[in-house]
């Protein structure tokens, strides 16, 4: 039997979160919120936190520093069910990473310290425990300074051992968009980006065209469209899943929640269009909540919005 059915590689880290910034901010001179959240963020940890609420074993390897951000993020995400013994503690010089997000009303801009973030290197991780798992995922590429280059060997490792991938890039700060993750990509079973991520790293800016070019390259891949929903392609093969109406809080850790919806049915053997549509409800019940975390701390409701649409 597998210790884990999912092992997360990848960055832990809080989110301050401030609601009802002014949308032009002028130097020196000082600016009111609305209000705040300050919760569990980073990609990395959002997927393992509510992959693991929806009942899959889920364990972490990540870095943090020896400060009270980094106690917080760890039992945040450990308080979801996620095994935490492989996250690791920085030297006393390091920081845990911290990123700040300042939310308009239709748009948001995302400033990110990434301290420990960048220190996560391939000498950090148990590969006998990560490979003990049925699937691994990794997020935030881009961000993963020191392991960036061991990437793809590490998801080369794991699919010679038995194991099923996935990855979701998330942004690239420099927005160059390397190749090097079209090598990494030839390793991955699974590939989440949203509509921007997937034509800058497809280089067209043809929707129809990107999901053709990274079809050709990786097993399934599903784009995260916002208030469009969703779309997956295998082959040639196409799926789309309309957007879900509720009342929105926020966006944050949206498309995280959907990857963890996808592969919690992913590894029950479901089809990709069931995948989908469950990853689509996933998605939109995150948004319910301030947070990309806050809506799955409440399984009463969770249960009830998955029934409501049809999801359990």
């Amino acid at each position: 039997m597998a210790r884990l059915d999912v092992a997360v590689v990848g960055e832990i880290n809080p989110d301050l979160i401030l609601y009802g910034v002014p949308k032009d901010l002028k130097p020196e001179r000082e600016a009111l919120a609305q209000g705040f959240r300050l919760t569990l963020g980073s990609s990395s940890a959002i997927f393992a936190h509510n992959l693991a609420v929806l009942g899959t074993r889920v364990g972490m390897a990540a870095k943090v520093g020896r400060d009270a951000l980094g106690k917080l993020a760890v039992d945040w995400v450990s308080s979801g069910g996620v095994d935490v013994t492989t996250i690791r503690q920085a030297g006393s010089g390091s920081a845990t990473g911290l990123t700040v997000i300042l939310t308009h009303p239709h748009e948001r801009f995302i400033l990110t310290y990434p301290g420990t973030i960048f220190e996560l290197a391939y000498e950090d991780l148990d590969l006998d425990y990560l490979f003990s798992a049925r699937h691994l995922h990794i997020s935030s590429y881009f961000l993963q300074k020191a392991l960036r280059p061991k990437v793809a060997d590490l998801f080369c490792q794991a699919r010679r051992r038995g194991l099923t991938t996935s990855l979701d890039t998330n942004d690239d700060p420099d927005d160059l968009w390397s190749d090097d993750v079209q090598e990494t990509l030839r390793h991955v079973d699974i590939f989440f980006p949203n509509e921007r991520e997937a034509k800058k790293i497809a280089r067209t800016d043809d929707e129809e065209r990107a999901l053709a070019i990274l079809s050709e390259r990786v097993g399934i891949v599903a784009v995260k469209l916002g208030s469009r929903g969703a779309m997956a392609r295998q082959g040639s093969a196409e799926w789309r899943s309309s957007p879900l109406s509720v009342h929105v809080a926020d966006a944050v850790g949206a498309g995280d929640s959907f990857d963890a919806g996808f592969i919690h049915l992913f590894l029950q053997h479901a089809s990709v269009a069931q995948c989908l549509d469950f990853a689509n409800v996933a998605g939109a019940y995150s948004t319910t909540r301030e947070g990309g975390t806050e809506a799955y701390r409440d399984r009463d409701e969770l249960a009830r919005f998955f029934r409501q649409h049809g999801a359990m």
